[in-house]
């Protein structure tokens, strides 16, 4: 049975940067020692999460019972073993860092914890202040199965010193037009300077989830009310065009292997003059510690074509596995993570730059995080909030998701798509025949779909079957 949490984090003190003993394979480095309860935390190793592996001396403090291994690996090896280990009942990790993704799918299947009762019981950790948006997306049945750690949309930042010197004007509302001919402006490529930067790295998570977005904006779908694949259509072959010609033109180089973090280097080092990415890159870009483009960076949003929109709505969420068996020891470590107090910590000890944005209203109501972000603070919230359906598609699916296909198949699937893409830009195959391959992979998921809703007592298009095994 949960226990709530009466102790609430200590004053932030000196805040020690721990040495993890890294495991040779997985990542895995353990904080604190000798007999206390151990728990197992797999997380992807994006900046914001190896913060909090950084801090881990303030956990011990409020709980020195509690001994934390954690697997902090890349994204797609995280997407997979975390995957393989819960969908088996495994029982290697007490916490999982997972997303809106694989949240609803997880919690019907009773592969993940309801973690309603514990955040209700546990003293001020308010789940009404996360993000509505991104509440709601973390739900099943209005109960939280996963809470958030930080949530994001997708903008495009540009450097507005390098804008001002060429004479360049970003407009308010970009579309992909204006993004190919101010990219074209500014490539350098003798320079090793780059017009825009874009991901291409394989994976449904990487560069299918910026792709997907441009798809959306251009009329295109994965699949229609009636689950026909439409990866083979017209106006998807538009939008992976653009989306290939854009980055083999003017991106950056070796653009096939580059994902989020390749990017984030590449922007916060000075080397091109746009991103097209996750409102999640403000922690790093705005950190003048580690950004040589520090409070020279402008945002505005998603670039787009046929729709108002073009964002995404993602959030990089813990969850505690049913086959845990320390249960109470995951919630104290997940609330310690998600909680305001949290949020201050990050801003006290280490720069208020780096606190995990999207997760909390109450962090923009925060003076210093104010300060900090009003060049970005008012753009990452608009994103988030026209992050719907409706905003960013230009007819209906009947699949949740925006950047993703909420369905168990998508994982499989958008690798396989990713692959394909991944190709195209490398110049390994035209954008014709990556779409062809594509289809066919669609096809074969679509084709389970058709039978299931037409099996369906009073089947109707849109019916979508959320259960089964990824």
């Amino acid at each position: 049975m949960f226990r709530p949490r009466t102790r609430r984090l200590a004053a932030a003190g000196s805040a020690a940067v721990i040495g993890l003993s890294l495991a040779a394979c997985a990542g895995a480095g353990a904080v604190g020692g000798g007999d206390g309860e151990q728990i197992v935390v797999a997380i992807v190793s994006n900046p914001q999460m190896q913060d909090a592996i950084s801090l881990q001396d303030e956990f011990r403090k409020e709980h020195p019972g509690i001994d934390v291994r954690f697997v902090s690996l890349p994204e797609n090896e995280a997407r997979a073993k975390i995957t393989a280990s819960v969908a088996t009942g495994g029982g290697e990790f007490d916490v999982v860092m997972i997303s809106n993704y694989e949240t609803p799918m997880w919690a019907e299947n009773g592969w993940i914890e309801n973690l309603q009762p514990y955040a209700d019981a546990t003293e001020g950790y308010d789940p009404d202040d996360f993000v509505p948006s991104v509440r709601e997306a973390l739900s099943v049945d209005g109960d939280l199965y996963s809470v958030p750690f930080y949530g994001e949309s997708s903008f495009l930042a540009y450097r507005e010193d390098l804008f001002q010197q060429a004479g360049l004007t970003m407009p308010e509302r970009p579309t992909w037009e204006d993004v190919r001919e101010l990219a074209a402006e500014l490539h350098d490529p003798a320079q090793d300077f780059a017009g825009i930067c874009l991901r291409g790295l394989a994976g449904w998570g990487e560069v299918m989830a910026p792709m997907t977005t441009v798809m959306n904006t251009f009329g295109g779908q994965w699949f229609d009310e009636d689950w026909n694949a439409r990866l083979d259509s017209p106006e998807v072959g538009d939008a992976v065009e653009t989306y290939v010609d854009t980055v083999q033109r003017y991106g950056q180089p070796g653009a096939a292997t580059s994902g989020f973090g390749d990017c984030l280097t590449r922007f916060a080092q000075g080397q091109a003059a746009m991103w097209y990415d996750a409102t999640s890159m403000v922690s790093s870009i705005e950190d003048p510690a580690s950004s040589t483009v520090a409070g020279r960076t402008g945002y505005v949003p998603a670039p787009v074509s046929e729709t108002e929109a073009a964002g995404w709505l993602y959030s990089w969420s813990l969850a505690i596995p049913s086959t845990s068996e320390h249960k109470d020891a995951a919630w104290d470590f997940v609330s310690w993570m998600t909680d305001k107090d949290y949020i201050r910590l990050v801003g006290e000890e280490l720069s208020w730059e780096r606190v995990p944005p999207g997760s909390r209203l109450s962090t923009y109501e925060i003076p210093e995080y104010a300060e900090v972000s009003e060049a970005y603070a008012d753009a990452t919230l608009t994103a988030m909030g026209e992050a719907t359906q409706d905003a960013t598609m230009t007819a209906p699916v009947p699949y949740p998701g925006i950047q993703f296909v909420g369905i168990p198949e998508f994982q499989d699937l958008g690798t396989r798509v990713g692959q394909q893409m991944s190709a195209a830009i490398a110049g390994q195959k035209s954008v014709d025949d990556a779409l062809e391959q594509s289809q066919r992979y669609a096809e074969t998921v679509a084709e389970t779909y058709r039978e299931q809703q037409d099996a369906a007592p009073g089947g109707a298009p849109g019916d979508t079957p959320t259960g089964g095994k990824p």
